[in-house]
């Protein structure tokens, strides 16, 4: 039983990794919404969480299909990235509460152990 709740404890860290360097990208799109030629990076949290299960680095990409109607070609939206840096705070909320609660039940195991 302890070496499911650690996996999966594992696994939820993996995916907080994942939802914090998002969190760091969406603020670099945010801080470069008037810089003329930025493209908006992105990361797909799904997707790289299936891939990055095993691995250690995060693959940023560029989003290029985000038309531009600024004659700048900037295509920061800087509405769309306040929403997704809202969904991503949540997302990384919940996985941090839900560590949190894996790691009691951890300790609960190893208390009962010890009895």
């Amino acid at each position: 039983m302890l070496g499911k709740l650690i996996n999966r404890t594992d696994l939820l860290e993996k995916a907080a990794n994942i939802s914090l360097a998002r969190h760091e990208v969406i603020s670099e799109n945010i801080s470069n919404a008037d810089t003329p030629g930025y493209k908006r990076k992105d990361i797909q949290f799904g997707d790289i969480l299936k891939e990055e299960v095993g691995k250690q680095n995060i693959k940023v990409v560029y989003d290029n299909k985000a038309t531009s109607n600024r004659l700048d070609g900037n295509n920061v939206d800087i509405e769309r990235e306040m929403a997704e840096m809202a969904k991503n705070s949540l997302r990384y909320s919940v996985l941090l509460q839900t560590i949190s609660s894996r790691l009691r039940s951890i300790r609960s195991v190893i208390n009962e152990g010890r009895r």
